[in-house]
């Protein structure tokens, strides 16, 4: 795990003061730069050394069959990975003969920065040759905000003590070898060569590849264009063979003298134009790119981030680590979903392979929830991915024997990619999560067009699904039986209250949407009779509770389980999925990730405040936190109901999950929605946030160590500021119209440029509950003596 001064804390950027090649694969996720369609791992520019390559494009992936000893009805027949694709990141330096390489000669300083204002990841090095020269290099990259499929690089040379000779090569490289593969592939191995190659250029300054994915057919090109500023004498050379490119200049540098060399890249991929079509696009990609220019690019990037910050940043006075991660966050959202339109938004974005590149539960549950307050246009962009796959969906529920759409669990082109039946098929929620986007979406922005189309097929096809998955039992109630919550250490659970909770939400959007835009359900064959069987189901909705104990079991029977032996098991053998089997983990009560405490959360209208009380002194004891995913949910209910600085602890958790390696896993991806959940811990726990149908309720609330909270939020139209410090907290409309909105229950109005503050009434100190034996947090808040 990285050290706590692997990064020095600053307001607006990560820094790495000095190169550490321990944590050399944490790194280059951590300065991975993407815009959600194209992602560069933040490799360093030689490409040597390195823990992971990786170019990605949003959707590209390569099939890979299951083999399963016995076939049975509903498996999944093949998974989608995420591959890289061909790198573009390569500029190799030689200083007379020598190859510039960080382990050999002398690294004098070495210095990286991800600029959360500028967009771009900045190296730095000094570094003395094996022959006692000393040269210093400058790098500077970007993948453009501005240009969907487009990347550039700025990298420069100086020669400091002493004449030298230089020689630059950048290049294209495609199924780049990893350092522990073997350069001849396997064929039964398809991941460690994907790519087959069908065009190779160079000509000039420009060097095409283009390949295809060898199962999913695929095709793919890089192009790379080149900008020179050097002494006259340099030459330049370019080649291409199959499966690489080459673009080299060599000259003589005098002391004090400088190359600079700007490499412009373009990327395309397809799954059904053609060869030529593909080229022509990656031409026209590259050469937009270096039309605009440098000086340009850097300018698009810098505008993006001003109009975003602006309404998305979140100030924090008190904790300069948590400060910085926040923003750090939020940067890493920004680059995962702006430009991905029409895509998947996976699980770890475009920055590492970890799940394989699939997307999940977590975009709308989390990733969604953010993106709907800071940058909504990027959830209409989503749902409208989860719409294009719609009928992959249908077809998909109906090999399950079901009604209505079955949204995978996991995916990148929309067919099921789990071949984990409990854990996966089973966890329907997945469809209430993408019905729960939806009406947070159109509440938030009052996108009616949206609603009568893309939203009520949504909502409809899921509806649908819950009727042909629930049933109405002896007792009247609607039950739905036989499911995976979010909790993954239970599965097969009857009537799991999150999926029964967010059922009911479903049901009830689906018959109000159908009532208000009868034409559009008309078209989609819903009538009287099936809107008031939704209402119904929704009215009837069972939520179990347990009467002796005072909580709400996570699903029927949960609580007359036997509670796990934590206090027999080694603090080592964590996460409990790798040293358990699931089978143990299933018939226990202990929880992998919130479940019952984030259906507190996102309908926290269906439990009173005793009960929230209740259920959160309860379930503290039995989550485990195995899942990135649980910590900011606990956050935002620990705030509720009174435990402000243990919200704190838990809040820095899901901040510090990759800038710290909380999960050991951070060298596959980011974790983003512990990122995005970053923000929901802050803005829902200490801010109070909740949105109640169209209405914004506050009822905001500071831990101990810190002395403000400032954060931006778009609602309908108007951006919002809410300040909260020294028992009060201000509100401000600082663009739109006129806003009411609640402060602890009591209506606000507010117009443009007028602040109004309201005093906090404090919360009731109360003793919180301890976590699991050896899962105590880490604490943030200040001991008393320093108080």
């Amino acid at each position: 795990m990285p050290e706590k001064d692997a990064y020095t804390v600053e307001p607006w950027c990560v820094r790495e003061p000095k190169l550490r090649l321990d944590v050399l694969a944490d790194t280059e996720t951590v300065f991975a730069l993407s815009n959600g369609c194209l992602g560069l791992r933040g490799t360093l520019d030689e490409g040597e050394p390195v823990a992971q390559r990786g170019s990605y494009l949003a959707g590209f992936h390569e099939l890979r069959t299951f083999e399963y000893p016995e076939t049975a009805a509903g498996d999944p027949e093949a998974t989608q990975t995420l591959v890289n694709t061909i790198d573009g990141t390569f500029v190799r330096l030689l200083v007379d003969g020598h190859p510039f390489d960080v382990r050999s000669g002398e690294l004098l300083d070495h210095e990286r920065v991800l600029d959360l204002r500028a967009g771009t990841l900045r190296r730095r090095a000094r570094w003395r040759t094996p022959d006692d020269r000393v040269v210093e290099i400058e790098s500077e990259r970007l993948v453009s905000f501005a240009h969907r499929s487009g990347a550039a690089i700025r990298y420069s040379v100086r020669a400091v003590d002493a004449p030298v000779e230089v020689v630059l090569q950048s290049g294209l490289v495609a199924n780049a070898q990893l350092p522990d593969l073997p350069s001849v592939p396997s064929p039964d191995d398809l991941l460690k060569h994907p790519l087959v190659g069908r065009d190779h250029r160079a000509s000039g300054t420009r060097l095409t590849l283009v390949h295809r994915a060898r199962r999913s057919g695929l095709l793919v090109g890089a192009a790379a264009d080149h900008e020179l500023d050097a002494p006259q004498d340099f030459e330049v050379h370019a080649e291409s063979e199959e499966d690489a490119a080459r673009f080299t200049v060599t000259g003589r540098l005098e002391t004090g003298a400088a190359i600079t060399l700007v490499k412009y890249l373009g990327y395309a991929w397809s799954g059904d134009r053609s060869l030529s079509a593909v080229r022509d696009e990656v031409a026209a990609a590259v050469t937009a790119v270096r039309h605009t220019g440098w000086d340009e690019l850097l300018a698009a990037q810098r505008r993006t981030l001003d109009e975003f910050w602006e309404s998305a940043d979140v100030e924090i006075d008190g904790d300069d680590e948590l400060q910085q991660a926040v923003r750090f966050a939020l940067w890493h959202l920004l680059q995962a979903t702006l430009r991905a339109e029409g895509r998947a938004i996976a699980g770890k974005a475009l920055t590492g392979t970890g799940y394989e590149g699939h997307a999940f539960w977590d975009t709308e549950t989390f990733v969604l929830q953010v993106m709907t307050a800071v940058r909504p246009e990027v959830t209409r962009h989503a749902l409208g991915w989860r719409h294009a796959i719609l009928d992959k969906a249908r077809a998909r529920a109906r090999q399950l024997d079901l009604q209505g759409a079955a949204f995978p669990w996991r995916t990148i082109a929309g067919e099921e990619c789990s071949g984990y039946w409990p854990a996966g098929t089973i966890a329907f929620h997945v469809n209430a999560d993408i019905a729960d986007a939806v009406i947070r979406y159109v509440d938030s922005t009052d996108d009616e067009e949206f609603a009568r189309t893309t939203g009520l097929d949504l909502l409809v096809e899921t509806a649908r699904l819950w009727m042909s998955l629930g049933h109405h039992g002896r007792d009247g109630a609607f039950h739905i039986y036989g499911v995976t919550g979010p909790d993954e250490y239970s599965a097969l659970s009857d009537d799991n209250v999150y999926t029964n909770l967010m059922a009911q939400r479903n049901l009830r959007g689906a018959a109000n949407w159908a009532q208000k835009h009868r034409d559009s359900a008309e078209a989609l064959d819903v009538g009287d009779d099936e809107i008031a069987s939704w209402l119904d189901a929704a009215d009837a909705m069972f939520v179990p509770y347990d009467e002796d104990l005072g909580v709400h079991p996570q699903a029927a029977g949960f609580t007359d389980q036997p509670r796990w032996d934590f206090a027999g098991t080694p603090e080592n053998h964590y996460p409990l999925h790798s040293h358990y089997p699931y089978f143990q983990l299933y018939r226990k009560q202990v929880v992998k990730q919130a479940d019952l405490v984030l259906a507190m959360f996102l309908r926290g209208d269906a439990f009173t405040d005793e009960e929230k009380a209740r259920n959160m002194d309860y379930y503290e004891q039995l989550t485990v936190r195995d899942s990135s995913l649980s910590a900011s949910n606990q956050a935002v209910l620990a705030a509720e109901v009174g435990y402000l600085d243990l919200a704190h602890d838990y809040v820095a958790e899901s901040a510090l999950a990759d800038l710290r390696d909380l999960e050991h896993s951070t060298a596959d991806g980011l974790h983003l929605a512990a990122l995005a959940g970053t923000w929901i811990a802050i803005v829902a726990g200490f801010g109070g946030l909740r949105q109640v149908d169209a209405v914004l309720h506050f009822r905001p609330a500071l831990p101990s160590r810190l002395q403000r909270l400032c954060f931006r939020m778009c609602f309908r139209g108007r951006l919002l500021r809410v300040r909260v410090e020294a028992g009060t907290a201000t509100y401000e409309v600082l663009r739109g119209e006129p806003l009411v909105v609640l402060h602890e229950g009591n209506e606000v109005e507010l117009t443009a440029g007028v602040p109004v503050e309201r005093p906090l009434t404090p919360r009731e100190e109360r003793t919180p509950p301890r976590q699991p034996e050896t899962r105590a947090l880490g604490r943030r808040a200040r001991p008393p003596e320093a108080a």
